[in-house]
């Protein structure tokens, strides 16, 4: 699907984004809340249609909060499989009418809590729960993206789901501090599970800028196109070894709710549009092909990146 020695430009934060545009959420629906809520459905067409202005090649649909736990805790199960094919109608129309050649990245989302190898879920509902994504946004997309997946099991699980689909796979890894997996495992013992699919990229998932670089080191190591969805969280549960050792992973939700910034904090002022530019600029030197942005990363941070190629 990528071609080779071509750089593609991402999208940045969805869910962020539809917040800074007016979206209203009920509780941790987050984006969610814009697909089971038509009157928000032209504002994730708008979303899509300027990331797409702003540059990006690639776009990922807005499915990430669209989890059957969240769902079920939300008494909204009913509205699962609509929030999903509205995930991929909805991105679907903006590459039509955008005429360029976009690529529709679906989105299998985490199945535990956001950021953590835990789970809740046997593997084999954990891989149900994958192929019942796969099979509805299938139609609407062209690759599947494991977004921000935080053990190897988790992938394998995901990779398995999409492998009987005529679709390559991007595997959207989560890091930690140390630019391991928040399960400890390593980049190296992913790519040796990745090599036996179907996958045309790997990238860091919703990082720091300091693990995205932590974390090139390894990827230059794997033949696969490789890069980065950065973010802009101040104080991230993984960022660093005194705050992942000691909350996010004991089984609760702390890090699911309305407003991640509120939790979170965000980095967005004192890491500006033209910081996040010259952040890319830096790590052209390592041949990353895969650039762009998750939380807090806006359409106006990606425009940026407009001509640095």
């Amino acid at each position: 699907m990528f071609q080779k020695d071509k750089k593609y430009i991402l999208d940045g934060g969805s869910g962020q984004t539809l917040l800074e545009m007016g979206l209203e959420t009920t509780g941790d629906l987050w984006s969610a809340q814009a697909l089971i809520d038509s009157k928000y459905h032209s504002l994730v067409l708008k979303m899509h249609q300027d990331f797409i202005n702003a540059g990006s090649e690639v776009i990922v649909t807005s499915n990430f909060s669209v989890r059957k736990r969240m769902f079920a805790k939300h008494n909204l199960l009913d509205h699962f499989e609509e929030g999903l094919t509205y995930a991929g109608k909805i991105a679907q129309k903006a590459k039509k009418e955008s005429n360029k050649n976009i690529i529709v990245a679906g989105s299998l989302p985490n199945q535990g809590n956001t950021y953590s190898p835990i789970q809740f879920e046997t593997d084999k509902t954990i891989y149900d729960n994958f192929l019942e994504i796969c099979i509805i946004l299938n139609d609407y997309i062209d690759i599947f993206y494991l977004d921000v997946l935080s053990s190897i099991k988790e992938i394998k699980l995901g990779l398995e789901a999409t492998k009987n689909f005529n679709k390559q796979t991007l595997v959207g890894v989560h890091l930690r501090y140390d630019a391991r997996l928040p399960s400890g495992e390593t980049l190296h013992e992913v790519f040796n599970v990745i090599k036996d699919y179907n996958c045309c990229g790997i990238i860091s998932a919703c990082v720091s800028p300091e693990i995205v670089e932590l974390s090139l080191q390894d990827l230059q190591k794997q033949k696969l196109p490789y890069g980065y969805k950065m973010n802009l969280f101040k104080d991230m549960p993984t960022n660093n070894k005194k705050t992942f050792s000691k909350e996010g992973f004991d089984g609760d939700n702390k890090y699911e709710y309305a407003d991640p910034v509120e939790l979170l904090g965000s980095r967005a002022y004192e890491y500006n549009e033209d910081k996040f530019k010259n952040f890319v600029i830096k790590t052209l030197k390592d041949n990353v092909s895969l650039i762009g942005g998750c939380c807090e990363i806006k359409p106006r941070h990606i425009n940026k990146l407009k001509n640095i190629f």
